[in-house]
C-alpha cells in the first residue's frame, strides 16, 4: 500500500526501458537496470537524474540474443510492431541507489543479477569506454491498475528520460518485493562487487 508520507500522488517522468526488462522487474526477481544511454541523450550520456519515475516499456532494439535464455521469452512484439500508438504503464520505481561500473571484473560479478547476456553487457561497458555503465537499484511498485496513454512522437528515439504530456495519477502502490527481501537482495548485489573498483555510490534512498 502507498505510504502517504513518502509517496507522490502523481508522476510525469518516465524511464524508457526494454519491455523485457520491465517484465522482469514487475515479476519481482529483478531489481537492477544497467544503463549507458542512447544517441539522443542530453550530453550524449546517461545520467540518473530522477529519484523516482514510471517505467515506460519500449520494444525498439530489444532482441532475444541480447538476453539470457530464461528471459528471452519476454521479447514479444505487439501485434502492430515495435512502434505502437499507445503504451500501457503498470509500474513506478524509486531509485534506491546508482552505482558506476567501469571495470570488467565488477560487471562480471553481477552477472547473476541482470538479464542481459554477458556478451552484450560487456559490449555496453566497452561502448564509449570513458563513460561508466550505470547500475540502478530500483524499488519497484505496481500501480493499482494499468494506465494506457498515447505514445506521442515526442516519446520516441534513443533517449532514456521522457516527460509525459501530463502527470499520471499513481493511485495505490504495491511493492513487488517485500522490504526485507529487497534489502537482502541489495546487500547481496553490493557484496559481490569489488569495492576497490567502484567509485562511491550515490545513495538516493
Amino acid at each position: 500500500m502507498k505510504d502517504a508520507t513518502s509517496m507522490p500522488e502523481t508522476c510525469q517522468i518516465a524511464l524508457k526501458e526494454w519491455a523485457a526488462f520491465v517484465a522482469a522487474l514487475q515479476q519481482g526477481g529483478q531489481l537492477l537496470l544497467l544503463r549507458k544511454g542512447g544517441i539522443r541523450e542530453e550530453g550524449k550520456k546517461f545520467i540518473p537524474a530522477h529519484p523516482s519515475f514510471l517505467l515506460f516499456p519500449t520494444y525498439e532494439h530489444q532482441k532475444k540474443d541480447l538476453l539470457k535464455p530464461p528471459f528471452q521469452a519476454n521479447v514479444e512484439l505487439p501485434a502492430n510492431g515495435a512502434k505502437t500508438s499507445a503504451v500501457t504503464l503498470t509500474h513506478w520505481a524509486k531509485l534506491h541507489e546508482a552505482i558506476e561500473i567501469s571495470e570488467d571484473d565488477a560487471l562480471k560479478s553481477i552477472s547473476p543479477f541482470h538479464i542481459w547476456s554477458d556478451d552484450y553487457a560487456h559490449k555496453r561497458l566497452r561502448w564509449k569506454p570513458r563513460q561508466p555503465l550505470w547500475l540502478l537499484l530500483l524499488r519497484v511498485y505496481s500501480l493499482d491498475e494499468p494506465r494506457t496513454i498515447p505514445n506521442l512522437p515526442a516519446y520516441g528515439g534513443c533517449k532514456s528520460w521522457i516527460t509525459l504530456r501530463e502527470p499520471l495519477s499513481l493511485g495505490s502502490l504495491t511493492p513487488v518485493m517485500l522490504e526485507t527481501e529487497f534489502n537482502n537482495a541489495v546487500a547481496q548485489i553490493k557484496k559481490t562487487l569489488d569495492a576497490s573498483t567502484i567509485p562511491q555510490a550515490a545513495s538516493l534512498s
